[in-house]
C-alpha cells in the first residue's frame, strides 16, 4: 500500500491568518486537487492530518468544518479523486493534547488504522510543526513552499532529510514520474 499524509491549510487550500472558517473561505491552491486525484488514480491512499484549533476556539462549528470537507470532496470527485480519511485535532494549543502537531498523536492514529510501517509514509506540510510530527513518528518529512512553506524552509530546526518542493503538484509529478 502506498499512503501519503497531507496537512490541509497551506498544502491543499489557501491558509488564512484568521483561520479558514467556512466552505466559502476554503479555496484550493492551484493544482492541489488535481495532484490528489492523480495520486488516487495511481493507487495511493491519501489521508489528511490537520490541526483545527478554530473548533476549540469557537471560530467555526463541526458543521462548518464538514461543509469545507464536503466542498473539497465534491471538487475531488469531479477530478476523479478522493481522500481516504481526514484526521483532525480540534484542540487549542494550551489544551495539552497529544494529537496536536508537532506532537505525533494523529500520525500514530493513522499508522494504527492502516497498519503500515511509518518509515514508508511521506508527510507533506507547510509548517515546521507538520515536519516535526513526521520526524517524531518516524515518517518522511516533505515541505511545500506554499502556505507557510517559504518561511519554514529557512527554519534552523527543519528536520534532517526534509525534502523541499514548490507545491503538492510538484511532489506528485516527481513521484509519479519515478513510479
Amino acid at each position: 500500500m502506498k499512503l501519503v499524509i497531507l496537512d490541509r491549510d497551506g498544502v491543499i487550500n489557501q491558509d488564512r491568518t484568521d483561520f479558514v472558517k467556512s466552505a466559502d473561505e476554503w479555496v484550493p491552491l492551484p493544482g492541489s486537487l488535481e495532484a490528489i486525484a492523480r495520486l488516487y488514480r495511481a493507487g495511493w491512499k491519501v489521508v489528511i492530518a490537520s490541526n483545527q484549533s478554530g473548533l476549540g476556539r469557537g471560530l467555526f462549528s463541526m458543521s462548518d468544518l464538514n461543509a469545507m470537507h464536503a466542498k473539497m470532496n465534491q471538487e475531488l470527485t469531479l477530478l476523479g479523486g478522493q481522500v481516504d480519511a481526514i484526521f483532525i485535532c480540534p484542540h487549542k494549543p494550551e489544551d495539552g493534547c497529544n494529537c496536536r502537531k508537532p506532537l505525533p498523536g494523529m500520525l500514530h492514529d493513522i499508522i494504527r488504522r492502516y497498519e503500515i510501517d511509518p518509515a514508508q509514509v511521506p508527510v507533506i506540510g507547510d509548517s515546521l510543526r507538520d515536519l516535526q510530527a513526521a520526524q517524531i513518528a518516524g515518517m518522511k518529512p516533505w515541505l511545500v513552499e506554499t502556505g507557510n512553506g517559504l518561511k519554514t524552509k529557512n527554519d534552523p530546526n527543519l528536520p534532517p532529510g526534509t525534502q523541499i518542493r514548490a507545491s503538492l503538484a510538484d511532489i506528485v509529478n516527481e513521484w509519479l514520474r519515478e513510479n
